[in-house]
């Protein structure tokens, strides 16, 4: 079962992933969706929906996490092709 510190924590790290996104619109898109899907669900008290739910997210944070890694792979090569001088 999942304390309330765990949820919390879990909270905070999808927060704190999802300030990282090079994209403006995919980092408020991120926050909005991750604030919007606690709130749904704070009044759940069954231990194994809990479970399930946190389940959920932790899946969701290793998408956010590969989600930025991509694009700040992207970001980058847009800066280097965009400092490239012209002929």
């Amino acid at each position: 079962m999942a304390t309330k510190t765990q949820v919390l924590a879990l909270y905070r790290r999808l927060l704190r992933e999802s300030q990282r996104f090079p994209s403006y619109n995919y980092r408020t898109y991120a926050l909005q969706r991750v604030k919007y899907a606690f709130r749904a669900n704070s009044s759940v008290e069954d231990p194994q929906v809990v479970g399930k739910l946190m389940e959920e997210g932790y899946q969701t944070l290793a998408l956010i996490n590969r989600q930025v890694s991509i694009g700040k792979m992207y970001e980058t090569q847009r800066n280097v092709i965009e400092n490239i001088p012209p002929h």
